[in-house]
């Protein structure tokens, strides 16, 4: 069984005892065995063979206080010796990383469907993190970090210096990917503290200890540079308030967590950076390509909708919203239950399953149409009051004013269902033309409290046009393409409103986690700074009827004209009564 035990200062250390990992297809199978399994385990009451059981997956140590106060004080002191490594040296760890990632994907993989994930929603964490660290991501940062010029005969730079300490507190429903943002957070030049969540710890452990910590020691990272805890969040959250040993707390979770966090960070001093919640929209407009917007839609459900950039309602143009309908909903009804380890599943047990039908009723209640899904149901898909699992659930509501007070369009939910949104041509919030169509679809993605991401399907240039430049929510807007597909370069988190606070916007680690500082340095051969010379002078303006011609001033006379700038600048401060 692999046994992790807590990562303090990169050093392998015993904890207070373990957090137990079952594989997540036996507690499936056999629910109240596999827990009680677990719980003798987490609490030393094990049984002679227990340690053995093969449907164990792993085992975490949990931290104690005083380690988390150890970790911050060894950060502190390590993170001066790596922000002195070479930026490109620093960039060449995190390339060690995607490479070594790729060398070790099926393994990877496999510890994500151990702990839950469908093999293909593993397979969609796996590309999302080799894109974070892909090499066109890398150059980005490498432009973005460094950038140096000549002003008036002195070198200027523009530099992004790392924060310092940063402290991550991962989401729960998507640990490992989320953490791995601390691998560019590194890159920085900070030292990182990760605290893997005691109710899914595994592959935020495995990925740490196994790849990123030994990588640290090969690029001869200073010793306390990486730290991993296994705590609750929040007396780990209080003590890196407190301590002036963290600077950043890079935290994943939910809108009013969020806010509340911030406040406390900017009282204690850290800089926050929140990732909270998500409630995405996709557009179909009338020549979208419906076969592919129905599949970006189906996205929804992918870990039975408990991923927070996945799109959760969708607004599409009358004349398609027919077709488009009836495209979607026989792609939903297909979708079955089963164990991750079936490559066909996308589907996950629901955590929220009473507020996913709470959710639907309220819909049903002002107007919306149930199309399909809402049962509970097990592995084996059959009903089942304590089911884990969620038929997917797809709703349909022709009225845009309806549909902005439903819970389904107005609020992020995490679980399996999706509002479509098809104004009919006779609703009277339903403009008649297209272009007034568009301003409302427009103004109804922007009204959104929510701005993860965004996505439009659309043929028309007019129309793209007007979506990328004037949608403002999101941190992400994509145009004909995967909702929640990643791309080099491109942001992987990051949003606005209550996606991201008030400081809330795309999030590239490298740039969340750093500060900016220009630096000019100057040749020593000039005796004095002449503040005019270096500035570009403002154009004077015409001379006004009847008040004469202007001052010829002494650009005009024949002894300055060896010295154009003294000249220039004579004649602005005479027309400015210097």
């Amino acid at each position: 069984m692999p046994t992790y035990p807590v990562l303090l200062g990169g050093v392998s250390v015993p904890g207070e005892g373990w957090v137990h990992w079952p594989r997540s297809s036996t507690m499936l199978h056999d629910t109240y065995d596999v827990l009680a399994l677990k719980a003798r385990l987490d609490h030393g009451r094990a049984r002679p063979g227990d340690d053995t059981d093969p449907r164990l997956a792993g085992r975490v140590a949990r931290s104690t206080p005083a380690q988390a106060d150890t970790a911050l004080s060894l950060a502190r002191a390590a993170q001066p010796s790596w922000a002195r490594v070479p930026l490109e040296r620093r960039l060449a760890f995190v390339s060690a990383f995607h490479d070594l990632l790729r060398d070790r994907a099926e393994e990877f993989t496999a510890v994500l469907v151990a702990e839950g994930h469908p093999v293909r929603v593993a397979g969609w964490a796996l590309a999302a993190a080799l894109n974070l660290t892909h090499p066109g991501t890398l150059e980005h940062a490498r432009s973005a970090m460094v950038w140096e010029g000549a002003q008036a005969g002195r070198r200027v730079r523009l530099v992004r210096k790392p924060d310092g300490v940063v402290c991550l507190d991962p989401a729960r429903n998507a640990p490992l990917l989320t953490a791995l943002a601390g691998v560019p957070t590194l890159g920085a030049g900070n030292a990182l503290i990760v605290n893997a969540p005691p109710s899914v710890p595994l592959s935020v452990a495995y990925v740490f200890h196994t790849m990123v910590a030994p990588l640290l020691t090969r690029f001869e990272a200073p010793p306390g540079t990486l730290s991993v805890l296994c705590a609750p969040a929040r007396p780990v959250l209080r003590t890196w308030l407190a301590s002036p040993d963290c600077d950043d707390i890079f935290f994943f979770g939910g809108s009013r967590q969020g806010a509340e966090l911030t406040r406390s960070c900017l009282e204690y001093g850290k800089k926050p950076v929140m990732e909270l919640a998500g409630n995405d929209a996709l557009v179909v407009w009338r020549d979208a390509d419906l076969p592919q917007a129905a599949e970006a839609a189906l996205e929804r459900y992918q870990g039975s909708g408990q991923l927070c950039l996945a799109p959760k309602f969708t607004l599409v143009h009358p004349a398609v919203a027919q077709e488009f309908t009836a495209l979607l909903r026989s792609r939903v009804e297909a979708l079955r239950v089963g164990p991750p380890e079936d490559p066909d599943v996308v589907l996950t047990p629901v955590i929220k399953r009473a507020e996913c039908q709470d959710v639907l009723d309220d819909a049903v209640a002002k107007g919306a149409e149930l199309l399909c899904g809402g049962e509970l149901v097990d592995v084996h898909s059959k009903p089942s009051r304590r089911g884990p699992f969620v038929r997917p659930v797809l709703l349909r509501v022709g009225d845009l004013r309806a549909a902005a007070q439903m819970r389904a369009v107005a609020e992020e939910t995490f679980f399996p269902l999706m509002c479509v949104i098809a104004p009919q041509d006779t609703a009277s919030d339903t403009p008649a033309d297209d272009e007034g169509l568009l301003e409302t679809f427009l103004a109804f993605v922007n009204a959104n409290r929510y701005g993860l991401r965004n996505s439009l399907w659309a043929r028309d240039p007019h129309v793209i046009e007007r979506f990328t430049d004037e949608v403002t929510n999101g941190g992400v807007l994509k145009v004909n393409d995967s909702h929640i597909a990643t791309l080099p370069v491109l942001p992987i988190i990051g949003g606005t409103g209550l996606s991201g606070g008030v400081f809330g916007e795309a999030n590239i680690p490298f740039l969340r986690t750093t500060r900016l500082q220009g630096i000019s340095i100057g040749t020593g051969a000039a005796e004095h700074f002449d503040h005019l010379a270096t500035t570009t002078l403002p154009r004077l303006p015409p001379p006004q009827p009847g008040k004469g011609p202007s001052h010829p001033g002494p650009a005009h006379s024949p002894e300055h004209t060896g010295n154009r700038e003294q000249a220039a600048a004579q004649e602005l401060t005479d027309h400015l009564g210097i």
